[in-house]
């Protein structure tokens, strides 16, 4: 949450629509700008930039009453407030992808391991193998086939390394690091999150705290004030405008004028009142309804898209909980086959080489045992993020 560099660009592009919020208010605050208009005036003395040629000048302008940019004004803060559910929508999606990202490097690390393991058993009953067929007592064939099957094992001790280098690369890059970086996954025992007592509950609490739905809700109502501060330009609206000016004697007003003084100011309203505002306004109206009858129906099927992803994080569950529980079945049944074989060799009832064979089947069930663990880990994470209690459940 604090280095990764998605949910840092989502900060900016919130802090960037605060900054836009207080442009739009800008207009409402008076400004005072100082100047001069000097000029040499030959004849009757003209206007510079419509204000006669002085030696000082001063203006001041205010919006009084502009109902359009209040509208205007409402509609930018409330994009603020949008901005802010897309930053919260990073931030989960972040920390799931770190979750996942977490559980592949752990889930690599530890089938690298039983991978290697793999390969030692395969590498002693290549050499028992090897021994009987010098001895006469195996057929040829008998050597390379175990042969390869410790080269695929190897080739798979292989793979599964170079996905634990690319997954703890690509954990490091989500937490901010560099590529050329390696995070690695505790081996320490994690604690089951809690989950939600049912479906119902949980689609509930998922449409009630979605960032997606409610990042929706404000754009609705920021296309709502827009519709408003289109169908306010045909009001009128009033600016105060005040002006100062410090006249030169030498610009001939003496010649043209009764009397002169330097010294000169004024200070009022400027009222428009649109007459016509031209097609232009009921153009933009209607396309600014247009665009929020898009985000209702965009809303609605995000409403069903949320159920259903509830609905089959529920059924994935229990997939991964059905596939854990037989995993972990099988593993017991190769654990208890070893125990057996291993007390057979100490009574010389059976060889190395069925060991051998029976340690490397323990560790393939180990190896489905881990992934059946790991699915189930990654379908309620991926429940809890549908929920919006993923960061909660973590902390």
């Amino acid at each position: 949450m604090a280095q990764n560099p998605d949910v840092a660009m989502a900060r900016l592009d919130e802090q960037k629509a605060l900054q836009a919020a207080r442009i739009a208010h800008d207009p409402f605050s008076p400004k005072v700008f100082v100047g001069s208009g000097l000029a040499y005036s030959s004849g009757f003395p003209l206007s510079i930039e419509g204000t006669a040629p002085s030696v000082a000048q001063a203006r001041a302008s205010q919006f009084l009453f502009n109902q359009q940019q209040r509208y205007v004004t409402a509609q930018a803060r409330e994009n603020v407030r949008g901005a802010g559910f897309v930053t919260s929508s990073k931030r989960d999606e972040i920390a799931f992808r770190t979750v996942s990202l977490y559980l592949d490097a752990d889930r690599a690390a530890r089938l690298s391991g039983m991978a290697a393991k793999q390969v030692d058993s395969l590498e002693k009953v290549l050499e028992t193998v090897r021994l009987r067929v010098q001895d006469g007592r195996e057929l040829p064939i008998e050597e390379k086939k175990a042969n390869l099957e410790l080269q695929r094992a190897r080739q798979r001790m292989q793979a599964l390394a170079e996905d634990q280098d690319y997954n703890e690369r690509s954990l490091a890059v989500v937490l901010g690091y560099s590529a050329d970086d390696r995070a690695r996954a505790a081996s320490d025992e994690r604690k089951a999150p809690e989950m939600p007592a049912d479906e119902e509950a949980a689609a509930e609490r998922a449409l009630s705290s979605n960032k997606e739905l409610k990042r929706l809700e404000s754009a609705m109502i920021a296309k709502g004030l827009d519709i408003k501060a289109q169908k306010a330009a045909r009001l009128p609206r009033a600016d105060l405008v005040a002006e100062y000016a410090l006249l030169a004697q030498y610009n001939n007003y003496n010649k043209f004028f009764k009397s002169f003084q330097r010294n000169n100011g004024q200070i009022g309203v400027s009222l428009q009142i649109p007459i016509w505002a031209g097609p232009g306004v009921a153009a933009a109206v209607a396309q600014a309804e247009i665009d929020n009858s898009h985000l209702r129906i965009e809303m609605e099927a995000a409403r069903n898209r949320i159920a259903l992803a509830v609905h089959q994080s529920f059924q994935d569950i229990r997939k991964a909980e059905t596939a854990r529980e037989v995993s972990r079945a099988d593993l017991d049944v190769a654990r208890e086959s070893l125990s057996i074989l291993l007390a057979q060799q100490g009574e010389g009832r059976a060889s190395l080489r069925q060991v051998e064979e029976a340690r490397f089947l323990e560790n393939e069930k180990w190896i489905a045992f881990y992934d059946a663990q790991f699915a189930d880990e990654k379908a309620k994470l991926n429940l809890l993020r549908e929920t919006g209690e993923l960061i909660a459940s973590l902390r």
